[in-house]
C-alpha cells in the first residue's frame, strides 16, 4: 500500500519539474540557440587566438634571431596547448553552469 502512495507523489514531482523546465526554456526562447553558437565561438577563438599570436611571435623570433631550433614550431605547439587549456576552462565553466541549473531544477 505504501508503494501506491509513493508513485503519485513521484509522478507529481516529475511532472512539476518538467513543467518548470519547459516554462524556463520558453522564457529563454531564441537566446538559448544564440547562446550555443556563442559558446562555440568562444571556444574557437580561445584556441585560435593563442595559436596565431604565438606562431607569429615565433616567426618574428626566427627572422630576427636565426638559430638551429625553430621558434615558430615551438611556439605553434605552445599556442595549441595554451588554446586547448583555455577551451577546456571555458567548457568546464559552461558545464558547471548547466549542473547548477540542473541542481536548481531538482530542488
Amino acid at each position: 500500500m505504501d508503494e501506491n502512495k509513493k508513485k503519485p507523489d513521484n509522478l507529481a514531482r516529475t511532472v512539476g519539474g518538467k513543467e518548470e523546465r519547459r516554462v524556463r526554456a520558453r522564457e529563454k526562447g531564441v537566446q538559448s540557440a544564440w547562446f550555443g553558437l556563442g559558446t562555440f565561438g568562444v571556444v574557437g577563438w580561445s584556441v585560435a587566438l593563442p595559436l596565431v599570436l604565438l606562431t607569429l611571435a615565433g616567426l618574428w623570433i626566427d627572422r630576427r634571431y636565426p638559430s638551429r631550433y625553430s621558434w615558430t614550431l615551438t611556439l605553434l605547439f605552445l599556442g595549441l596547448v595554451v588554446g586547448c587549456l583555455n577551451a577546456w576552462y571555458w567548457i568546464g565553466r559552461q558545464r558547471q553552469a548547466i549542473e547548477r541549473e540542473r541542481e536548481h531544477d531538482r530542488d
